[in-house]
């Protein structure tokens, strides 16, 4: 997953011509001590899928964010697929694609380089095939000339995990994908996608990645804005990278390393500026959700203080996504999506996730920008 964060504090919703601060700006979190008791529902449910739900991505329409849709994957070994559902959660049977072999988690770019234009991508793994498979926005039509393969001459493939990272100031688009299981150090391969007449390939610039060895990795997040990587390392925590592969392979900070049940599975990132905002984890058997700190503590960023846990009704959520922009009059803080294992995801209204009076600023209860 990575962030959906297009505009600036002042004015979320440019892409509908005006500009309101009230209902547009970041909702920051009510921060308490402990965990909130009171389970909050999703307002929206969508339609079931054929297998195992596991990983959504929000596309947003740039035109009209009413028209924005969510991307999740179905875990079929040989009738998986990704459903795209609209914000009611009513399926897309036409933008839909079926019969793939067991993808596994989806990210979105926006503005990507494809044949002289710029094109917004959809970007999924295909464990049954080795692969990594890449859409166009919003048909959803493949561009990949029948798809990339990736750990090509490792014997330990099965690729899961993938999240895109755009570098801000080459404007490259990577792919940085993990797998089923890895050695300690080059669990994760980040590959630079590409453009050719006959379609898109990709190119392998870098190995990384501590594994503690006690479960696997699958849930990764980029924070494009602060240039990071951060994965679920299951039942041991939550490991930070720099994104560059040009910054080295050292390991930032390892965080989340105590308070969940079992394992540590889906990762998003909640913006309130282009420095601040909240790392969001899935306490998966526990059907919770931890929010970290983003920026971390004063001359510390790698400390990631917790800040909150919200209980959900979404059952073992393994992924999930969030955007800050304004989408229609339900969503106006944002939108955040977590995955529920009755094959179905969960649509929750961001100041639901946040916490009751979490729009009223009070330097008590909430962490200032």
């Amino acid at each position: 997953m990575k962030i959906n964060y297009f505009v600036g504090l002042i004015c979320l919703i440019v892409f509908l011509g005006s500009c309101n601060t009230t209902q547009n700006a970041p909702v920051e979190v009510v921060s308490v001590a402990g965990e909130d008791t009171q389970i909050v529902n999703p307002v929206v449910i969508t339609d079931t899928t054929l297998n195992d739900t596991d990983d959504p991505a929000i596309w947003i329409n740039k035109a009209d964010p009413s028209k924005s849709l969510v991307i999740g994957t179905d875990k079929g070994d040989s009738t998986g697929g990704i459903f795209v559902f609209n914000l009611e959660g009513k399926l897309d049977k036409s933008k839909s694609i079926y019969n793939l072999k067991r993808p596994n988690n989806i990210d979105i770019e926006y503005d990507f380089g494809y044949n002289g234009k710029t094109i917004d991508i959809a970007v999924f793994t295909e464990r049954g095939r080795n692969m990594i498979r890449v859409c166009s926005l919003p048909d959803m039509k493949f561009i990949d000339n029948g798809g990339i393969e990736v750990f090509v001459g490792d014997t330990l493939r099965d690729p899961m995990g993938i999240s895109l990272y755009k570098d801000p100031e080459s404007t490259k688009v990577y792919a940085i994908v993990g797998r089923k299981t890895g050695p300690n150090g080059s669990y994760l391969w980040q590959y630079e996608l590409e453009t050719t007449s006959d379609g898109v390939t990709a190119k392998k610039v870098r190995e990384f990645g501590r594994f503690s060895g006690k479960k696997e990795i699958e849930s990764i997040v980029v924070d494009d804005e602060l240039g990071y990587i951060y994965y679920s390392d299951e039942t041991a925590g939550v490991r930070q990278y720099y994104a560059s592969p040009d910054r080295g392979n050292q390991e930032l900070a390892l965080f989340a390393t105590s308070g969940i049940t079992s394992d540590h599975e889906g990762l998003s990132i909640y913006p309130t500026s282009k420095n601040t905002g909240y790392i969001i984890l899935s306490d998966q058997q526990a059907n919770k959700f931890q929010i970290f700190r983003r920026e971390g503590d004063s001359g510390n960023p790698y400390h990631h203080p917790l800040i909150k846990v919200v209980r959900v009704a979404a059952m073992e959520s393994d992924g999930s996504d969030v955007t800050v922009n304004y989408l229609n009059s339900t969503f106006k803080h944002g939108l955040f999506v977590a995955m529920s294992t009755d094959k179905t995801f969960h649509f929750y209204r961001w100041e639901d996730i946040a916490g009751e009076n979490s729009g009223t600023v009070n330097s008590a209860q909430v962490i200032r920008q």
